[in-house]
């Protein structure tokens, strides 16, 4: 993997690159859930190593500096190929990115196009479409990343991204079993722990929690292992393949997983779009737009599958190191 463009010798590489990362301890927990979403069952045991991971989402301060150390051009900032998109229609065919667009009154609440606009010129520098800018939005999270572009920053960090057990492991934060990262109740004492949405989704937002959409990665308390934003704000990409279920565990306490790594890339894909052979990864979190009234997924065990060709205004990452 590539060194950090700060670092200044293969000495100091290693303590560099764990400034700003918080070291998870290993152990076992209780992964998924039997009381919410069906892609979250079965509730089962999984044992982890140890790991670094980032306190935090990468910022699109950390995100410009990559970019400017190494040239990357975004998923979003490219026109797709029209041949892995079969049936789209030629003036679709333009750089941009999803973005959501609260609509002006209710609507129907199954029909995502009503919020959802593929806007040319949408892309992270640009996360509201092609006026807007991320000039006071430096220690907020980086959007409209596609998988291709995380796993770019990832290696040019010398980081890896988590797995999806990592990541629902360290939301817990020693919580094992609670239904959010810091109990059972949502909002303990009437108070926020996260951003999320309150009010009617997706066309009443009154930001309770003092922000409509994206806020600075810290300003919601960090969990007991000290990190911060892993429910809420944004969604994050894991390096796992989407699969609609967990597997059960092995019956025998010898045999509960190891590390393990998701489902296989063959499984993956989209049966709602047979001819789209585009695969999907396990995004975690949450977002700033999970509502009670719409996407209760503002918890650890909350999943979704994300095509890897996909960026969107809701969704960043952040990076894991393992010591192995």
């Amino acid at each position: 993997m590539s060194q950090p463009a700060w670092s200044t010798s293969p000495e100091s590489s290693q303590v560099v690159r764990c400034q700003g990362m918080v070291f998870v301890p290993g152990g076992t927990f209780r992964m998924g859930s039997d009381r919410h979403y069906p892609e979250e069952a079965p509730v089962h045991r999984v044992r982890l190593d140890g790991f670094w991971m980032d306190k935090a989402p990468v910022t699109n301060l950390q995100f410009a500096a990559f970019v400017e150390a190494t040239g990357h051009v975004t998923f979003a900032e490219v026109a797709p190929d029209p041949e892995d998109y079969p049936g789209v229609l030629p003036h679709m065919i333009y750089p941009g990115s999803l973005v959501f667009r609260s609509p002006l009154g209710s609507v129907e609440i199954n029909d995502w196009s009503q919020w959802w606009v593929y806007l040319r010129g949408a892309d992270w520098r640009h996360p509201s479409g092609p006026e807007s800018t991320i000039f006071n939005l430096m220690d907020h999270p980086v959007v409209h990343v596609s998988f291709a572009d995380a796993r770019a920053y990832a290696n040019w960090a010398g980081k890896e991204l988590p797995s999806e057990a990592e990541f629902e492991y360290a939301a817990r934060g020693g919580l094992d079993g609670a239904d959010y990262a810091w109990g059972d109740e949502l909002t303990p004492g009437e108070r926020h722990l996260a951003n999320t949405w309150q009010g009617h989704f997706p066309h009443e937002n009154l930001a309770e929690d003092g922000y409509e959409r994206t806020s600075p990665v810290t300003a919601f308390p960090a969990n007991a292992y000290g990190l911060h934003d892993l429910i809420g704000n944004v969604w994050e990409w894991t390096d796992d393949w989407y699969s609609p279920r967990h597997q059960a565990e092995a019956q025998k306490p010898c045999c509960i997983p190891q590390n393990p790594r998701g489902g296989r890339e063959a499984t993956s894909y989209d049966p709602a779009q047979p001819e789209i052979r585009i695969p999907r990864k396990v995004l975690k979190g949450g977002s700033h737009l999970c509502a009670p009234s719409y996407c209760r997924r503002y918890r650890p065990a909350a999943r979704h599958p994300q095509a890897v060709d996909t960026s969107a205004s809701h969704v960043g990452f952040r990076c894991v190191m393992r010591e192995s």
